[in-house]
């Protein structure tokens, strides 16, 4: 065998937004992976079509580059918290992780888990103090700050001790002292300077390759020794099925070879493999064996599933499962039985929901899914509502039509029977005039105040715990109390003792009489007392809800009533009406909004809030059981 390839693995961690995708398109670029001639999107990396609109990284991927002779696999992770099962899998096919930190922001309650995360696995890691540029850039307390988190987590001498760069990631720029970079960035104007992670004024990411090259020893030689390899996540592929990905921690893995793979129960299982994949740049490139050290892709074993190790035959030798945090929120996918039901989708019955999940739960492991008492809905628990609702975003695109419940927190009990509920912190920044209105929400829904602030610039910084029951419908509150000028941030942390009764939606809604088509005179009557949902022309059945009530209590009303025909003449007075546009939702929003009795109808065209007993003689009824 030839000698063997030097090879480095790392992970970009850090919390949303500080620039991880950014900084692995500067990687990518400046390793001359694209062709001179290509065109290249910006965070190339976030390949999935949410990803793209949203903005955020959801799924881990992985690419390589070539730096001198060392081949660099690189992990790109999400940072929002309903994703860090994708962060916790990968920490074990690492060497090290670039901490990515926002020189303004500092560190963030995700920073925290993420980098908790990798000290527990015993990673050395390097600090990115990026985005440098900015005008409210605070580079030295936030090194401290990030000093101080290490601190926290209990990190030992070695891992106190590491490395920081500071740069800025859309330019390409990475340096080892930020006064290099401060003459580009007053030379070219912080406002003028266009995105080009090519680098810029002789300056590139070449600082941070060095550093990852001498921070990390490369993967030592132990192709001699009989193979494992813990598979840490799944992809599936249409043409050739389910595929694992993990690193191979010793040995060598060859194409069609016979394997034992060592399960989650203990027993053993033999199977033979069938292609085996590696990265070059972005693609997956089919080869004939691997070495130990290396990330690779294997197909051909039906049931792989995360945490599971694939051994050589004659030494099945298991590694520590990958334990993944409890999911803390559920609520209940059912099948539609609106009127409007199988209208548009195309997978609509429960049996084509049931395949669905089952078939994400191959890949998607922070999710739970159980029957309920109905054999016409699934209780499905996630990490939290960005988690469930990407799920449901990703159904309604496939052509799947379903009705879901409000979410539910995950109730546990200790050892006394207690109930438990999941609790987590908040971070909020916010301009100091709207801080007495955020504390008093807060305080109703159950926070406790752990820090306040002054930021400077007039916002200030406010540290809550809050139960997670208490949060939900919240952020659409705080967007409007804060004008839209505050950041919310939150991250699990923990189950505490149930914190008692919170209060519910405090608006009524205004529920559809009958089916027709919404016509400008009825909504116009009705949106005197209502906020409405819909505007004239939309098709609307009884029970829908078409609008939020201005008092606590729910209204029927007729939004496809008609104008009297007459033989009077007016010429022209229907054109004077004039409406208030309708809220619309996402589903988000939709999920937010909705109470106990409510469900909301998701189909590939439409978003629609409902009441669960579409009849208003049964919710009388209901209500006085």
């Amino acid at each position: 065998m030839s000698k063997k390839e030097k090879i480095i693995n790392i992970a970009v961690i850090a919390h949303v937004d500080a620039g991880k995708s950014t900084l692995v398109d500067a990687l990518l670029n400046q390793s001359h992976v694209f062709r001179d001639n290509e065109e290249v999107v910006d965070c190339v990396m976030d390949s999935d079509a949410i990803e793209r609109e949203r903005g955020i990284t959801i799924y881990s991927k992985n690419c390589s580059i070539m730096y001198k002779d060392y081949k660099i696999n690189i992990v790109d992770t999400p940072g929002h918290a309903d994703f860090s099962s994708e962060v916790e899998r990968i920490m074990k096919t690492v060497d090290t992780v670039i901490l990515l930190v926002d020189s303004s922001e500092g560190p963030m309650p995700q920073t925290r888990f993420v980098l908790n995360k990798s000290l527990e696995q015993g990673i050395n890691p390097i600090l990115f103090i990026n985005k440098i540029d900015k005008k409210d850039a605070r580079i030295d307390e936030v090194v401290d700050e990030v000093y101080e988190l290490f601190m926290d987590l209990e990190a030992n001498d070695e891992q106190l001790d590491f490395p920081i760069l500071y740069g800025i990631a859309r330019q390409g720029i990475a340096v080892r002292n930020p006064e290099d970079a401060m003459d580009i960035v007053i030379g070219e104007g912080a406002a003028k300077m266009k995105k080009s992670p090519k680098g810029l004024g002789g300056l590139n990411i070449d600082p941070l390759l060095e550093t990852i090259v001498d921070h990390c020893d490369p993967y030592p030689d132990r192709n001699e020794e009989p193979l494992q390899l813990q598979v840490s996540s799944l992809a599936y592929d249409d043409y050739i099925g389910r595929l694992g990905i993990g690193r191979v921690t010793r040995g060598v893995i060859k194409a069609a070879q016979q394997v034992a793979v060592t399960k989650a129960d203990g027993s053993v299982s033999k199977n033979k493999l069938n292609q085996i994949f590696v990265y070059k740049g972005l693609s997956r490139v089919s080869v004939d064996e691997a070495e130990c050290g290396d990330i690779v892709v294997v197909s051909g074993i039906p049931d792989i599933s995360i945490g599971e190790t694939i051994c050589a035959v004659d030494c099945p030798e298991a590694m520590e499962m990958i334990k993944i945090e409890e999911p803390t929120l559920s609520m209940n996918f059912m099948v539609n039985s609106s009127p409007f039901a199988g209208k548009v989708g195309k997978y609509v019955t429960t049996r084509h929901i049931k395949e669905r999940l089952e078939k994400e739960l191959e890949v998607n492991v922070g999710l739970l899914v159980e029957p309920t008492d109905s054999t016409d809905a699934y209780k499905v628990s996630g990490r939290g509502e960005l988690h469930l609702s990407i799920l449901i975003e990703n159904m309604r695109r496939e052509g799947y039509e379903l009705a879901v419940s409000k979410p539910e927190v995950v109730v546990k009990r200790d050892e006394s029977g207690a109930k438990l509920e999941p609790v987590e912190e908040v971070v909020i920044s916010v301009p100091d005039e709207y801080t007495g209105s955020v504390i008093s929400k807060l305080n109703l829904r159950k926070g406790l105040m752990k820090q306040m602030m002054s930021e400077g610039n007039g916002y200030s910084r406010i540290i809550y715990t809050a139960p997670t029951r208490g949060l939900m419908g919240y952020r659409t509150e705080f967007i409007n109390d804060t004008h839209g000028e505050g950041t919310m941030v939150r991250r699990f942390e923990g189950f505490e003792p149930w914190k008692g009764d919170i209060p519910d939606r405090i608006n009524g809604v205004a529920i559809a009489q009958e089916e027709g088509n919404c016509t400008p005179y009825a909504i116009f009557n009705i949106q005197e007392r209502v906020q409405m949902f819909v505007e004239p022309g939309t098709h609307v059945y009884e029970g829908m809800i078409v609008g939020m009530n201005a008092r606590s209590d729910d209204m029927v009303v007729n939004p496809c009533k008609a104008k009297r025909a007459t033989n009077m003449r007016a010429a022209g007075s229907d054109d004077t009406i004039k409406l208030t546009p309708p809220r619309t939702f996402t589903l988000e929003e939709a999920l937010e909004f909705i109470s106990n009795d409510e469900l909301v109808e998701v189909t590939p065209e439409d978003i629609r809030l409902r009441k669960k007993l579409l009849h208003e003689l049964e919710r009388r009824r209901a209500g006085r059981d």
